[in-house]
């Protein structure tokens, strides 16, 4: 089984804070196999987190956090950015189209772009693989909501940590039972549905730092913006 992060954030994500080598160090700190970085309609830091991965022993999986016309959908497995603001079935297919796996993340809590806010739940079952723990959410009602759609939809489980800074990277995770170490079988994997999820729930001042440091973000980069 390799311990796989599959829902982390660079400094490239509008909310994000730190480089990928300090998500990197963090991933191969807490004994992981694999990280996925998959910053909001960004691609490049995904990218060179894959390239950089084996110096600390992990395996790198490239991805995006899509933000389609429904809300948020992981894209797993691709080299081409997705564009945002596609429909949910035409962004399932981009992403299809390059071989990847399309993952939607929290999508029982509206507040956070869950996509059953715009889509129905047949619709929802036409993705590869269900998140069905975030350590964000701070009730985890969103959590067992999604967990028990995947489980009577038998639909792949996964897990992820929707970290924005690096030292939440690993609070949540996708045991994959598989032993090769490469992007295609882990990918294959969970496809399959080979998967259990671990993850404990991130403490409420670090989600508030990273909520404060998000909007902080967004404010600079608006004004700077408003002023070129």
């Amino acid at each position: 089984m390799l311990s796989v992060e599959l829902h982390t954030h660079s400094a490239l994500s509008h909310d994000g804070r730190d480089p990928v080598e300090l998500l990197l160090a963090q991933a191969e700190a807490v004994g992981l196999d694999a990280l996925a970085v998959t910053d909001h309609d960004e691609l490049d830091a995904s990218l060179e987190a894959a390239e950089l991965a084996p110096e600390y022993g992990l395996v790198g999986i490239p991805g995006m956090e899509v933000t389609c016309a429904a809300g948020h959908v992981l894209a797993l497995g691709i080299e081409s950015p997705i564009p945002a603001g596609l429909s949910f079935a035409e962004t399932l297919d981009r992403i299809r189209d390059q071989g990847g796996l399309a993952v939607v993340p929290h999508p029982f809590q509206e507040s956070r772009h869950g996509v059953l806010e715009h889509i129905s739940k047949d619709e929802l079952a036409t993705a590869d693989a269900i998140e069905v723990y975030n350590s964000r959410l701070l009730t985890g009602r969103s959590n067992r909501q999604a967990e028990r759609f995947a489980r009577r939809r038998g639909l792949p489980m996964t897990a992820g940590s929707d970290a924005h800074i690096a030292e939440m990277v690993g609070q949540a995770v996708t045991k994959v039972d598989t032993d090769d170490r490469s992007v295609d079988a882990i990918l294959d994997a969970v496809a399959k549905g080979r998967t259990t999820v671990e993850g404990e729930r991130t403490p409420w001042r670090i989600s508030f730092r990273q909520a404060a440091g998000g909007a902080k973000r967004r404010v600079k980069s608006r004004l700077g913006s408003f002023l070129d």
